[in-house]
């Protein structure tokens, strides 16, 4: 068992980030049996749940003639714009049938419509919190462990404002999936390390 200072952070491990899902991560699903082993060593285990409206303006379909998988320029910055995914309630917005949710919080972003929201500390503007920073303090945990989807997003971002706020971080890669647009799974191992996120 870890120290009770530590939690287990498990990032959208949600059918539509799966196969056959509608923003599919290659082999998504085959971590979850790792993941599922792994809660076992935690104390404290967290789930995030991407959790859109249907009219999110990060669905490349709000944007008239706007290609899926194209930029776009938010008054918080550059968004990719992404297929319709994990739309509240609905079953691409599941988690994984497999994964167990016996979690002691869960954590729904993304669910501004105008704010597209990677991290599970901030929304993408970065100042926005998700409350999961208030929720660790006050239960005493200084270090997290980030498994999930994707690699090069949500746990990238996540693992880069962890570190910002004081946590140290682990991310285990066997344990993790990414979509690696352009580049940005290289882009995004090189930050979390230069963060001091240990990759292991």
């Amino acid at each position: 068992m870890r120290p009770a200072n530590e939690a287990l952070i498990v990032i959208d491990m949600q059918n539509d980030f799966c196969p056959g899902g509608a923003l599919a991560v290659a082999e998504g699903d085959t971590i979850v049996p790792g993941i599922n082993a792994l809660m076992d060593e935690f104390r404290a285990v967290v789930l995030t749940q991407d959790w859109h409206p249907a009219d999110h303006l990060s669905f490349a379909s709000q944007h008239e003639g706007a290609a899926p998988m194209s930029m776009t320029e938010m008054p918080y910055g550059p968004q990719v714009l992404w297929p319709d995914h994990c739309v509240q309630g609905t079953q691409g917005a599941a988690f994984h049938p497999d994964l167990r949710t016996n979690a002691d919080l869960i954590i729904r972003k993304g669910f501004r419509r105008e704010i597209d929201s990677y991290s599970a500390f901030f929304e993408n503007d970065h100042a926005t919190p998700t409350g999961l920073h208030g929720y660790l303090s006050e239960r005493g945990i200084t270090a997290i462990t980030l498994v999930g989807l994707a690699t090069d997003f949500c746990v990238n971002y996540s693992a880069l404002d962890g570190a910002k706020l004081g946590y140290e971080v682990t991310v285990i890669e066997k344990l993790s999936r990414g979509i690696d647009l352009d580049g940005s799974m290289a882009t995004a191992q090189k930050a979390m390390r230069d963060a001091g996120v240990v990759l292991a």
